[in-house]
């Protein structure tokens, strides 16, 4: 059984954590949660069956049984407690993927993680064909561009009517929208680079949900990817589908069977 300890106790965290009680997110047992607001984590315990442990300090969710920890939190969290987590010989899930385009804290991560031998795992998120893209990096791409548009509540703006916010590399786009874009990172780690993914932001008020547009040109072949995610029940800046990678992603490290790559 897999034993997960878990930083950030939010929407995506609740999701988290109620999949991993359930048994829906496989053979994976909940050791501990934390959370920097302690009744966050209490909240979220009073939601839970299970008996694990609401850690008062991050040295007290480290210090638990748990396998791997799960960060549902910040950037700043990944910032904070990344490299310690994998020094400590516990592996990893980033879910805000935008800290690891910082090229010094995911050397020193990296590091951390070659000298204890753990592990960091990006899940796929809230966008289509990862996987495709990793597979075509072999082959060589010359391009991919990102147009995200989401309702103007999600990107924190008003506007009345179709409007870009942003139009830049990947780089940028995490820097100016840190929780609306995370998909930009993870894209950008498995193609080419921060500075060289092309993401532009869209606000449309006629929107209901979260479109991400995918094009890709590469040595192997070109092909483009659209999806239209529902909003997290909880926090609006959220697909729910990246919970739902994370969970899928937790079952597949505890289970016998992976699908893709």
């Amino acid at each position: 059984m897999l034993r997960v300890g878990l930083i950030g106790c939010g929407a995506i965290g609740t999701i988290l954590a109620r999949a991993i009680d359930s048994g829906k997110a496989g053979d994976v047992k909940l050791a501990g949660i934390f959370d920097a607001h302690e009744e966050n984590a209490l909240a979220l315990k009073r939601k839970l069956e299970c008996s694990c442990i609401v850690a008062c300090s991050f040295a007290e969710l480290l210090a638990t049984d748990a396998d791997m920890i799960v960060e549902a939190a910040s950037q700043k969290a990944v910032r904070e407690y990344g490299e310690k987590i994998l020094r400590s010989g516990k592996d990893l899930v980033v879910l805000s993927v935008g800290a690891l385009l910082d090229e010094n804290l995911l050397g020193d991560m990296l590091k951390a993680a070659e000298k204890s031998g753990t592990r960091i795992y990006v899940p796929t998120g809230a966008v289509l064909a990862v996987d495709a893209l990793k597979a075509a990096s072999l082959s060589g791409v010359d391009s991919v561009e990102l147009i995200t548009t989401k309702p103007p509540h999600a990107l924190g703006v008003k506007v009345t009517k179709k409007t870009i916010l942003f139009e830049g590399t990947a780089e940028e786009a995490v820097k100016k929208f840190p929780q609306n874009i995370n998909v930009a990172a993870t894209l950008s780690l498995a193609g080419i680079g921060k500075k060289n993914t092309m993401v532009k932001i869209v606000a449309d008020p006629k929107l209901k949900k979260n479109t991400h547009e995918l094009k890709v040109k590469a040595a192997c072949g070109n092909f483009q990817a659209r999806i239209e995610n529902a909003p997290s029940p909880d926090n609006p800046k959220t697909s729910y589908i990246a919970a739902l990678s994370a969970i899928q992603l937790l079952r597949d490290i505890s289970g016998r069977l992976r699908i893709g790559t």
